[in-house]
């Protein structure tokens, strides 16, 4: 059955974000930008799991989830919140919330917490299909990717990738011969606010390109100048 989301985000790049790449994912999301309304949705209608921002208008994230644990709604939620904001963190764990990201965040890192979280909170059968109880492996050519462990094997051999190294190739990996473009890998993997240039971009590909050179040539990362970049698998091989 598929696991349905409900974001209460008032910024809307933001929330445009997230609900492409939750639906990526093959999430049925719903996005609220009022704190009043989405904590009328989250009463109103079930949901898998809340992504709540602090900062919203008419009441803020912690009123919505107060009111929510108040009234014996025990969805999962994780909070949205500013960067070194502790006080926010800790007041949002007291209220019941069950996790949280500080912003700026990648989306890779938000799509890891919200697995995690609806691992611990639904039963084992909402994630196994036809009762696999396997761990999820995404392929290409004689690339291995397990997007839960952070793992990923080429011909048998562990690759050992730094976090922002394993989220580009993830994306890559999920989109086979589509150009990304540089913008598209920064606002995914280090945020949409994130401040850095796209040099970082760059420097995480190459290194990213060398490690899986190294091992073999049936999956490539191809400079598209002045665009981006794309994933080439020479060989297909199923998981």
């Amino acid at each position: 059955m598929q696991q349905s989301i409900l974001v209460i985000e008032d910024e809307p790049t933001l929330a445009r974000l997230l609900s492409y790449n939750l639906a990526q994912e093959g999430y049925e999301t719903k996005m609220i930008d009022h704190g009043g309304e989405g904590l009328q949705e989250a009463l109103q209608h079930p949901y898998d799991l809340i992504i709540l921002d602090i900062m919203l208008p008419g009441m803020n994230g912690f009123e919505v989830l107060s009111k929510l644990r108040q009234k014996g709604n025990h969805t999962p939620v994780i909070i949205l919140t500013a960067r070194n904001a502790e006080e926010e963190v800790v007041q949002g764990l007291k209220h019941g919330a069950d996790d949280y990201i500080t912003k700026p965040f990648g989306v890779a890192e938000l799509l890891a917490r919200v697995s995690a979280v609806l691992r611990r909170t639904l039963p084992e059968e909402a994630f196994s299909g036809k009762g696999d109880t396997g761990d999820k492996v995404i392929s290409a050519g004689d690339l291995l990717i397990y997007p839960e462990k952070y793992e990923v094997s080429l011909n048998g051999e562990s690759i050992p990738l730094r976090p922002k190294e394993f989220e580009v190739l993830l994306y890559l990996v999920q989109r086979p011969g589509i150009v990304v473009t540089r913008d598209d890998l920064m606002n995914i993997v280090w945020g949409f606010d994130y401040i850095g240039g796209q040099r970082t971009v760059d420097v995480h590909v190459s290194s990213l390109r060398k490690k899986l050179e190294m091992n073999q040539q049936s999956v490539q990362i191809e400079s598209i100048r002045g665009v981006g970049y794309k994933l080439v698998a020479t060989t297909a091989r199923k998981s």
